[in-house]
């Protein structure tokens, strides 16, 4: 077996020959073949299309060869391209494993990062960048990882181990330990592993490599990715794409970081850039759901030239792909990277108020406009908020993550929630993080409350999706989940006890608020007028025409 230039593609590789199908080559790596053809900044890759995945799930044995021949043919390219070396002593090639499916499924599938890093390259790391925190932060971010994704170990051992590294050191977060807590932090997430794991984290790099990519394709089974393909329709047979990329860091000191990006309000449909960042973090920290993005006004403040392209980025992505983008990028000493973009996801009524924008902006027809909001009840888009005047006393805040007020039954757990929706009674679900192991109970539930997480955290992009009032990074709420209770506010309560909260206000409830219903009467008006006048949604602007060297690719 010997895979083709079909199944393999490139992106920004010299002599990369022009992208395939966001069918074959996953629409993830699509989207990133589209923006560095734009001239945006993208860290070179090669993508293993969707027909080696599927080929690997039916034979695994008998791909492994081929992959593994495949692989140190195109870590040559990379090599070429980075000046790095991958497994290198002195100056390491270290890559991230992406998944992307042919329709965009935010956070069902895996990705690893820091690919590369054993005892060795750690230090070629530190020789490298000169920065040893850098070197020692990844490293046991990676042994973590590897340990949950490819061998499915509890991540709790590792944020245990992390919390009392954090109490000991007298800081508030991770992000403030220095190299040496970092170091001795990974020989003790080494020897979790090993215990988790039942064999040491390996030491060699294209074996690192190889489990990372199996594991990948593997998630394409997983529980969580088969629930989102039912719920949305999608068959089974697609298969994913592997995206293998040179690492750009965001946890490389004070002028880095990680964030997430919407050039629209996903919650109101706002002409406005939505931020979440991290800084002197890594992608993960954002979007897993495992910690509060708040940086993004810091971000603004102390880079920002950074800030002013992430501007010019918005207006370039809208202008290419002609929808309202979600973006993925990493600031690595002032630098910025992209990392993904997809068609953001967004409420109802964001979809709505996007849709009219765009078709006065003259950047969609009122045929493709129409077409967009072919999946929404306009007849019953309503917006519940709170009353003028109402002054109940909260029990606790959030960060606002969305659009509306949603209550029911405390439901701790997604099996907990859809018991209470079985039962008529739609319930809100509590969570330490935005999780989107949790897909089923955001189906089932009215809306969702976290300790954790930022506002475009995987879970919370796919609750907006799905319309369901969202309050992430509640601080002041204790989840007891043995107990099946939780505190908020001083006040215990249990699973089944009433709470409401306002996903624009940012309050949690113990009583039901008072409220007022909107509808977006204005925007409906210009729907009805695109209808009378008889809109094609076959019809495109001339600008509509897709790039050249580009096949065009549907959003989803």
């Amino acid at each position: 077996m010997k895979y083709t230039d079909k199944q393999v593609f490139e992106i920004g590789l010299p002599g990369a020959h022009d992208a395939g199908s966001a069918d074959h080559m996953g629409f993830k790596a699509f989207n990133l073949a589209r923006m560095a053809h734009i001239g945006l900044k993208v860290p070179e890759a090669f993508v293993l299309g969707t027909t080696i995945c599927r080929d690997f799930l039916k034979h695994p044995a008998k791909s492994r060869t081929a992959l593994h021949d495949l692989l140190v043919e195109m870590l040559r390219r990379l090599e070429t391209a980075s000046r790095l070396s991958f497994g290198g002593n002195r100056k390491p090639l270290l890559v991230s494993v992406r998944s992307g499916a042919p329709v965009s499924m935010p956070g069902m599938m895996d990705t690893l990062l820091n690919i590369g890093l054993c005892d060795a390259t750690v230090h070629g790391l530190m020789r490298l960048t000169g920065n040893p925190r850098l070197a020692w932060d990844s490293y046991r971010r990676l042994v973590q990882q590897f340990a949950e994704v490819v061998h499915g170990a509890d991540a709790a051992p590792f944020r245990i181990a992390l919390d009392a590294a954090v109490r000991e050191a007298g800081v508030g977060s991770a992000r403030e330990l220095d190299f040496r807590q970092f170091a001795q932090l990974t020989r003790e997430f080494l020897a979790i592993h090993r215990d988790a794991a039942g064999q040491p984290f390996p030491q060699d790099p294209m074996e690192q490599l190889e489990a990372a990519i199996a594991a990948v394709f593997a998630s394409w089974n997983s529980e969580r990715a088969a629930a989102y393909r039912r719920l949305n329709d999608l068959p089974d047979s697609l298969g994913t794409a592997v995206t293998v990329q040179r690492m750009v860091f965001g946890n490389a000191g004070g002028t880095s970081g990680a964030g997430v990006a919407f050039t629209r309000d996903p919650a109101d449909g706002g002409n406005r850039l939505y931020v979440d960042f991290l800084f002197n973090s890594q992608g993960e920290d954002v979007v897993s759901g495992r910690a509060v993005a708040g940086d993004a006004a810091r971000l603004r403040e102390v880079l920002p030239d950074v800030w002013s392209r992430l501007e010019s980025v918005r207006g370039s992505l809208e202008a290419e792909f002609r929808d309202a983008q979600e973006f993925e990028f990493t600031v690595q000493d002032g630098e910025l990277f992209l990392l993904q973009t997809r068609s953001g996801k967004r409420t109802p009524w964001a979809a709505l108020a996007i849709a009219v924008d765009q078709e006065k902006e003259g950047l969609v027809a009122p045929g493709e406009a129409l077409a967009r909001l072919a999946g929404i009840d306009l007849d019953k888009l309503e917006r519940r908020r709170l009353a003028p005047g109402e002054e109940q006393a909260a029990l606790g805040r959030g960060v606002p993550a969305g659009i509306g007020i949603a209550g029911g039954p405390i439901a701790l757990d997604a099996d907990a929630a859809q018991r209470f929706a079985a039962g008529g009674r739609p319930a809100l679900l509590v969570r330490e993080d935005t999780l989107t192991a949790d897909i089923a109970g955001l189906a089932a539930c009215a809306g969702l409350l976290t300790v954790r997480g930022s506002r475009t955290a995987h879970a919370a992009v796919v609750a907006r999706q799905m319309g369901k009032p969202c309050l992430v990074g509640c601080g002041g709420l204790a989840i007891d989940a043995a107990a099946r209770s939780v505190t908020l506010g001083g006040r215990p309560l249990r699973e089944g006890d009433m709470l409401w909260i306002d996903a624009e206000g940012g309050s949690v409830y113990d009583r039901e608020p008072a409220i007022v219903v909107e509808r977006p009467l204005e925007a409906l008006a210009a729907v009805a007028c695109w209808r009378r006048g008889g809109s094609d949604a076959s019809k495109t602007h001339a600008k509509d025409a897709p790039r050249a060297g580009l096949a065009a690719a549907a959003q989803p």
